[in-house]
């Protein structure tokens, strides 16, 4: 596994990217693009604390990456307005950076500031991981046809990357149809190589496996990876809809979910669910003919 390559983060190897390097094999000028990416696989591993601990005052008012990754952590581990504030600053100031685009392009993202996001992200210089965020971005923008521009356009100088065929694969679901197949494709040989296999990419193929139809395939796939990461949210949130789809109760991984991550998309959207349910319940009575 290539320290400076985005893949590994993209399957999610987070435990490899920590265990597999040490900045001190480095030279000087490269060890702190590895230590960014540590940073952001213990992030991604809710290590919050211990990153944001890592890095002094001092450390982030001189180097802007560091700035990004404490204010990145300190987002992830409570949401708020300060710190959508300090990525602004940082973006404005510093949005030349790599670390600062991927960084602080997510925390707007995820304070629906897509706009800016998308603007800050668009300074990159020939960054897989720029495009893959733009990708989602986009995904969620539900500009499908904006997401597999982007994913195109990195073809001109990664013509052969893993990470375009993710962002390929990533819109296809979007698609459906035959889409899902090709994605399948992608997404199983992921799961399946020593090299990439991951919990993600077998979450990955779980949800291709669902679309196409194979249920039981899926649940192969998505025990696979609770197995690996019996505490993997993703999962276990996939976990509920396989077990719906299936007509079996979701209580179970639903406890599990709420232990692991209690403010899950799909918790939230389920409470937005029942609560709009109940709202139109009430604009009715029921009524009884004698």
């Amino acid at each position: 596994m290539d320290p400076f390559s985005p893949e590994a983060m993209v399957q999610a190897q987070y435990t490899s990217v920590l265990n597999d390097y040490s900045t001190s094999d480095y030279s000087t000028s490269n060890r702190l693009p590895v230590q960014i990416l540590q940073y952001r696989a213990q992030c991604a591993l809710r290590q919050y604390d211990e990153v944001i601990g890592s890095i002094s005052d001092s450390d982030a008012r001189s180097t802007p990456d560091l700035a990004a990754v404490r204010t990145y952590a300190s987002y992830l581990q409570k949401p708020s307005a300060s710190a959508v504030q300090e990525a602004e600053r940082l973006a404005e100031k510093e949005g030349d950076n790599l670390s600062v685009q991927l960084l602080c392009g997510t925390i707007l993202a995820r304070a629906e500031k897509a706009e800016q996001a998308l603007q800050l992200l668009a300074k990159h210089t020939g960054s897989l991981d720029a495009v893959a965020l733009t990708v989602q971005i986009h995904l969620l923008q539900n500009r499908t046809d904006l997401a597999l521009q982007q994913a195109k356009s990195a073809r001109s100088f990664a013509q052969d990357a893993l990470l375009v065929n993710l962002a390929e694969s990533w819109v296809g679901m979007r698609q459906g149809g035959e889409q899902y197949q090709k994605a399948f494709y992608v997404f199983e040989e992921l799961a399946q190589s020593p090299a990439s296999a991951s919990a993600m990419s077998l979450v990955a193929q779980a949800v291709t496996e669902l679309h196409l139809g194979r249920v039981e395939e899926a649940e192969t796939a998505l025990n696979a990876a609770l197995e690996m990461e019996p505490e993997n949210a993703t999962a276990l949130a996939n976990k509920m809809v396989l077990d719906a789809v299936m007509g079996r109760d979701m209580v179970e991984a639903r406890s599990k979910l709420e232990r692991v991550d209690k403010e899950h998309e799909i918790l939230a959207d389920m409470v937005a669910k029942r609560e709009a349910f109940q709202a139109a319940m009430a604009k009715y009575s029921p009524k009884f003919e004698p």
